[in-house]
């Protein structure tokens, strides 16, 4: 059994209904959206910038793993992977990531890259606002995309809570900074520790100032 031709609208027809579209969005109200300088709220779960956060004390939670790499569709991150030291720890355990760089003007947003994660290091803010007129400035680096400081934190690196090992720090046992916590010179980075004279007077023992060559 043949299925019967369905009917048509005849010809002088579809140049009318195709400017009933027309007619009704011209009496529909205008919206105008004043960007920039009214900026529009963004859904709580947005997929924006990307940000490497860090532990309550400060040390960051990125592992140098590089799973985030590997996930990524669209081949927009580059992570390199090194080992912590006592002299030097960026953050607990073994391996921190040396360098990290996401390419905006490659990547798509699409959040496989948090979803890949072990340490929740990786997250995706609210912030849009990533166009810009050259590429080498859409290559986001570590530094940039670093969360920063808030109370209780010491910047890495610096040692480990007193008396806690990598699994309490993933526990959420770690709260804050231990007090006294300094922050460690960054050798990999270039800088030295330099004894610097004393501007207190005479008998006052020598300050240490951390330098960048």
């Amino acid at each position: 059994m043949t299925e019967e031709p369905k009917e048509t609208k005849p010809g002088f027809q579809n140049p009318v209904a195709g400017f009933g579209v027309t007619f009704k969005a011209m009496f529909k109200k205008r919206l105008t959206e004043q960007y920039p300088e009214q900026q529009k709220t963004t859904a709580p779960r947005f997929h924006g910038r990307h940000q490497l956060n860090r532990h309550p004390d400060g040390l960051e939670k990125c592992v140098g793993c590089e799973l985030c790499a590997w996930a990524c569709p669209a081949d927009a991150i580059y992570v390199e992977g090194a080992d912590n030291t006592e002299e030097e720890r960026y953050s607990p355990g073994e391996r921190y990531g040396r360098v990290y760089q996401i390419n905006y003007a490659r990547c798509i947003l699409c959040g496989l890259c948090i979803e890949a994660c072990p340490t929740r290091a990786l997250t995706m803010t609210n912030e849009f606002e990533l166009a810009d007129s050259s590429r080498a400035n859409l290559i986001y680096t570590k530094e940039q995309l670093l969360a920063g400081l808030e109370e209780g934190m010491v910047d890495s690196p610096h040692a480990m809570y007193p008396g806690t090992d990598e699994q309490d720090y993933y526990r959420g046992l770690v709260t804050e900074a231990a007090p006294g916590t300094e922050r460690q010179a960054a050798h990999s980075e270039g800088e030295v520790v330099q004894e610097a004279d004393s501007t207190f007077g005479e008998g006052e023992p020598a300050s240490e100032k951390v330098i960048r060559k």
